[in-house]
């Protein structure tokens, strides 16, 4: 009783905080007057598969909540944790079979606000329906958006307490969903019940979720209500845009830095969506699939309608890419890898009419111990590709990662970047750390990020 008293006491907070002392009504404030609202993304985690192919981060073994990667998810439920951009009213879900094989029905799908672990905050988790529907199936290939839902904690998406709290999404897998769609580095962690144990959604507490697991699978992004014209911004890219050696739950990614940067300027108006995949590449593999995957998800340009293109109130996209490309996995030319930003510059500029697209510079990975990374010829490379990042014109404007992070003695990483965040370790000399992202978010400018002001 005084567990669920003190939650209560919480959500009330949450719901009735005032303004921090001296804030100012900021411009958003009369957009939301003047023009309405709109969907704006809020959250992504770019989907690849089929599980278990990929590079996750500090996995607890998952034998126990998946024994079967081909059967997949069985007649069990998921509860994700995942932390919002920004905050609104109301909320809408899209999951995501593209890489399955099978059907996926769900259903039993809810939304809270996560109190710890896989606990709930009393009062908070609302049913989701998709077309009216408690159930939804979902065809091999397809996604699906579902019916908006009404957040009842989030009244005043303004509130100063809402800021940094965690969504706690989940669903019921209907049957065996055969090959998973997953997104493996999450860096966060969530929840799943036992194969069998049934739909357990509309539960707030824990005891049904015994296992943990370190990625995010079928939920691929989330849209809130937001005053018309609120920037979204994502983050595109791979493994050091995913967050690779930043420590586990800690929300201390480069983008994570940029969006609270960001945040304090404009409060709860703006949104960094991270769509990076750890190992992912600009133009590689030439093929991806359910049959023919490749840890690194499919190439940049093959995903970028439904990693970028597809999301709601797009205006900017910060591209960082192209170390992987240089790998002795990728071996792809300079020009290839050149040929293929230009054309999904184009693409964003031809769908997404005024988008800022920012190009950032490349890390050092000199020196670096994986084995297909560190060599001299990837290093000629990916100076030339900064080289050309910075003086082809093609971008907007120019995110400058490499200074902050090279050491010019050596022409690696920093050494003080270098040591892993995620569980320790001496760190391969390839995914900055936490004080390489940290050095990476605060450097970049956010006036070349935002929509000019009218």
């Amino acid at each position: 009783m005084q567990r669920r008293t003190l939650a209560r006491s919480l959500m009330l907070a949450i719901i009735a905080a005032p303004r921090l002392a001296g804030a100012q009504p900021r411009p958003a404030d009369t957009r939301m007057q003047a023009g309405g609202e709109a969907w704006a993304t809020s959250w992504a985690g770019s989907v690849q598969g089929p599980y278990p192919v990929g590079n996750p981060s500090a996995q607890p073994d998952q034998r126990f909540l998946f024994p079967d990667p081909a059967e997949g998810a069985r007649d069990q439920t998921l509860r994700l944790v995942l932390r919002p951009s920004l905050w609104g009213r109301e909320a809408r879900l899209r999951f995501s079979n593209a890489f399955g094989t099978r059907p996926l029905t769900l259903d039993g799908v809810h939304a809270g606000l996560q109190l710890g672990g896989a606990a709930l905050l009393p009062g908070s988790n609302r049913p989701v329906g998709f077309g009216g529907q408690p159930r939804v199936t979902i065809p091999p290939g397809g996604q699906v958006w579902s019916d908006p839902v009404a957040l009842p904690f989030a009244a005043d998406p303004d509130a100063p307490l809402l800021a940094g709290r965690k969504l706690a999404v989940s669903f019921h897998v209907v049957g065996a969903s055969g090959p998973m769609t997953w997104h493996a580095k999450a860096l966060q962690t969530s929840y799943g019940t036992a194969p069998g144990a049934g739909a357990h959604g509309a539960e707030e507490g824990e005891a049904a979720f015994p296992f943990s697991t370190a990625s995010w699978f079928f939920l691929d992004a989330v849209d809130m209500r937001a005053p018309a014209g609120t920037p979204v911004i994502v983050a595109f890219g791979d493994s050091i845009t995913d967050g690779t050696a930043s420590t586990m739950n800690g929300d201390d990614r480069w983008p994570d830095v940029l969006c609270r940067r960001l945040q304090a300027r404009l409060g709860n108006r703006v949104s960094v969506v991270n769509a990076g995949i750890g190992g992912n590449q600009v133009v590689g593999p030439a093929t991806y699939g359910p049959e023919q995957p490749f840890p690194g998800g499919p190439s940049a340009l093959s995903r970028l309608e439904r990693d970028v293109l597809s999301l709601s109130g797009v205006t900017g996209v910060i591209w960082l890419e192209g170390i992987n490309d240089f790998s002795r996995n990728g071996n792809a030319s300079p020009e290839a890898v050149q040929a293929g930003m230009r054309e999904g510059v184009r693409r964003l500029r031809e769908r997404l009419p005024g988008v800022r697209v920012i190009g950032a510079t490349l890390v050092p990975a000199l020196g670096s111990s994986s084995a297909a990374h560190g060599h001299a010829e990837q290093d000629a490379k990916r100076r030339g590709l900064n080289a050309f990042i910075r003086e082809s014109g093609l971008f907007d404007a120019v995110v400058e990662f490499e200074p902050v992070t090279i050491d010019r003695a050596s022409g690696g990483l920093r050494a003080e970047m270098v040591p892993e965040s995620t569980t320790g370790g001496r760190g391969d000399g390839l995914h900055p750390n936490r004080a390489g992202y940290l050095a990476m978010g605060s450097g970049i400018d956010l006036d070349a990020l935002l929509p000019a002001r009218r």
